[in-house]
Protein backbone atom coordinates (compact mmCIF):
# COMPACT_ATOMS: atom_id res chain seq x y z
CA UNK A 1 0.00 0.00 0.00
CA UNK A 2 1.64 3.47 -0.98
CA UNK A 3 2.07 6.48 1.76
CA UNK A 4 0.81 9.49 2.09
CA UNK A 5 4.38 10.78 1.22
CA UNK A 6 4.36 8.79 -2.32
CA UNK A 7 0.66 9.25 -3.14
CA UNK A 8 1.87 13.57 -2.80
CA UNK A 9 4.60 13.03 -4.93
CA UNK A 10 2.37 10.99 -7.45
CA UNK A 11 0.02 14.34 -7.01
CA UNK A 12 2.80 17.08 -7.40
CA UNK A 13 4.46 15.21 -10.46
CA UNK A 14 1.03 14.36 -12.24
CA UNK A 15 1.11 18.18 -11.77
CA UNK A 16 4.13 19.01 -13.32
CA UNK A 17 3.80 17.29 -16.42
CA UNK A 18 0.01 18.47 -16.85
CA UNK A 19 1.95 21.98 -16.61
CA UNK A 20 4.35 20.59 -19.20
CA UNK A 21 2.14 19.12 -21.30
CA UNK A 22 0.10 22.80 -21.31
CA UNK A 23 2.81 24.55 -21.92
CA UNK A 24 3.80 22.27 -25.40
CA UNK A 25 0.42 22.56 -26.42
CA UNK A 26 -0.18 26.29 -25.97
CA UNK A 27 3.37 26.59 -27.78
CA UNK A 28 2.23 24.92 -30.89
CA UNK A 29 -1.36 26.86 -31.04
CA UNK A 30 0.79 30.03 -30.51
CA UNK A 31 3.20 29.39 -33.42
CA UNK A 32 0.74 27.42 -35.90
CA UNK A 33 -1.25 30.69 -35.33
CA UNK A 34 1.74 33.18 -35.60
CA UNK A 35 2.51 30.96 -38.95
CA UNK A 36 -1.10 31.05 -40.50
CA UNK A 37 -1.24 35.19 -39.56
CA UNK A 38 2.18 35.69 -41.57
CA UNK A 39 0.73 34.12 -44.68
CA UNK A 40 -3.00 35.96 -44.04
CA UNK A 41 -1.68 39.18 -43.33
CA UNK A 42 1.97 39.83 -45.07
CA UNK A 43 4.39 42.56 -42.96
CA UNK A 44 4.62 45.67 -44.81
CA UNK A 45 6.37 46.24 -47.80
CA UNK A 46 10.08 46.38 -47.09
CA UNK A 47 9.86 44.76 -43.91
CA UNK A 48 12.58 42.27 -43.14
CA UNK A 49 10.47 39.92 -40.13
CA UNK A 50 12.83 37.48 -40.52
CA UNK A 51 15.01 38.42 -37.78
CA UNK A 52 14.36 40.11 -34.35
CA UNK A 53 16.65 43.05 -35.26
CA UNK A 54 14.30 43.46 -38.86
CA UNK A 55 11.59 42.69 -36.37
CA UNK A 56 12.00 45.44 -34.38
CA UNK A 57 12.96 47.88 -36.65
CA UNK A 58 9.63 47.09 -39.02
CA UNK A 59 7.21 47.42 -35.93
CA UNK A 60 6.53 51.41 -36.93
CA UNK A 61 5.25 50.60 -39.72
CA UNK A 62 2.93 47.55 -38.91
CA UNK A 63 -0.96 48.88 -38.70
CA UNK A 64 -3.20 47.30 -36.20
CA UNK A 65 -4.20 44.50 -38.50
CA UNK A 66 -0.32 43.62 -38.25
CA UNK A 67 -1.44 42.92 -34.75
CA UNK A 68 -4.60 40.49 -34.70
CA UNK A 69 -3.03 37.20 -35.22
CA UNK A 70 0.00 37.73 -32.28
CA UNK A 71 -3.14 39.03 -30.10
CA UNK A 72 -4.82 35.60 -31.21
CA UNK A 73 -1.97 33.71 -31.04
CA UNK A 74 -1.35 34.65 -27.60
CA UNK A 75 -4.58 34.28 -26.17
CA UNK A 76 -5.81 30.41 -28.09
CA UNK A 77 -2.32 28.91 -27.15
CA UNK A 78 -2.40 30.09 -23.69
CA UNK A 79 -6.30 29.06 -23.80
CA UNK A 80 -5.58 25.63 -25.76
CA UNK A 81 -2.65 25.35 -23.17
CA UNK A 82 -5.05 25.66 -20.01
CA UNK A 83 -7.49 23.52 -21.40
CA UNK A 84 -4.86 20.83 -21.65
CA UNK A 85 -2.86 21.31 -18.23
CA UNK A 86 -6.43 21.30 -16.88
CA UNK A 87 -7.10 17.62 -18.72
CA UNK A 88 -4.47 16.11 -17.13
CA UNK A 89 -4.25 17.81 -13.79
CA UNK A 90 -5.31 15.31 -11.27
CA UNK A 91 -8.95 16.10 -10.06
CA UNK A 92 -9.13 18.19 -12.68
CA UNK A 93 -8.07 21.15 -10.46
CA UNK A 94 -6.94 24.90 -11.47
CA UNK A 95 -3.52 25.01 -10.91
CA UNK A 96 -1.62 23.58 -13.62
CA UNK A 97 -3.57 26.05 -15.60
CA UNK A 98 -3.07 28.77 -13.46
CA UNK A 99 0.82 28.26 -13.75
CA UNK A 100 0.36 27.93 -17.50
CA UNK A 101 -1.00 31.35 -17.81
CA UNK A 102 1.19 32.91 -15.62
CA UNK A 103 4.04 31.39 -17.42
CA UNK A 104 2.96 32.48 -21.06
CA UNK A 105 2.22 35.63 -19.04
CA UNK A 106 6.15 35.86 -18.37
CA UNK A 107 7.29 34.83 -21.64
CA UNK A 108 4.51 38.40 -22.80
CA UNK A 109 5.86 40.43 -20.66
CA UNK A 110 9.88 39.47 -22.29
CA UNK A 111 8.58 40.02 -25.43
CA UNK A 112 6.98 43.38 -24.40
CA UNK A 113 10.41 44.27 -23.94
CA UNK A 114 12.35 42.46 -26.69
CA UNK A 115 9.65 43.83 -29.38
CA UNK A 116 7.89 46.69 -28.11
CA UNK A 117 4.57 47.27 -29.81
CA UNK A 118 2.39 50.20 -29.71
CA UNK A 119 1.09 50.69 -25.88
CA UNK A 120 -2.37 49.91 -27.07
CA UNK A 121 -1.75 46.26 -28.40
CA UNK A 122 1.20 45.80 -25.31
CA UNK A 123 -1.64 46.72 -22.77
CA UNK A 124 -4.50 44.69 -24.39
CA UNK A 125 -2.52 41.94 -24.85
CA UNK A 126 -0.86 41.86 -21.16
CA UNK A 127 -3.99 42.51 -19.98
CA UNK A 128 -6.80 39.45 -21.63
CA UNK A 129 -4.38 37.65 -23.69
CA UNK A 130 -2.97 35.49 -20.95
CA UNK A 131 -4.64 35.26 -17.49
CA UNK A 132 -8.30 35.42 -18.65
CA UNK A 133 -7.32 32.76 -21.30
CA UNK A 134 -6.00 30.23 -18.21
CA UNK A 135 -9.26 31.07 -16.10
CA UNK A 136 -11.42 30.36 -19.07
CA UNK A 137 -9.74 27.46 -20.38
CA UNK A 138 -10.01 25.79 -16.36
CA UNK A 139 -13.19 26.94 -16.12
CA UNK A 140 -14.59 25.02 -19.84
CA UNK A 141 -13.24 22.12 -18.62
CA UNK A 142 -14.56 22.03 -15.04
CA UNK A 143 -17.79 23.21 -16.42
CA UNK A 144 -18.15 20.44 -19.30
CA UNK A 145 -16.64 17.76 -16.17
CA UNK A 146 -19.94 19.39 -13.83
CA UNK A 147 -22.59 18.57 -17.07
CA UNK A 148 -20.97 15.02 -17.78
CA UNK A 149 -21.31 14.38 -13.48
CA UNK A 150 -24.86 15.75 -13.47
CA UNK A 151 -25.67 13.71 -16.71
CA UNK A 152 -24.61 10.75 -15.09
CA UNK A 153 -26.24 11.33 -11.80
CA UNK A 154 -30.00 11.89 -13.91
Amino acid sequence: MPTITEIAMGRIVRHILAVVVGLFAGSLVNMGLIQLGAGLVPPPAGADVGTIEGLQAALPLFEPRHFLFPFLAHALGTLAGAIGATLLAPGRSAGPAWAVGVLFLCAGIANVFLLPGPLWFDVLDLVCAYLPMAWLGQRMVRGRAARVVRTEAA
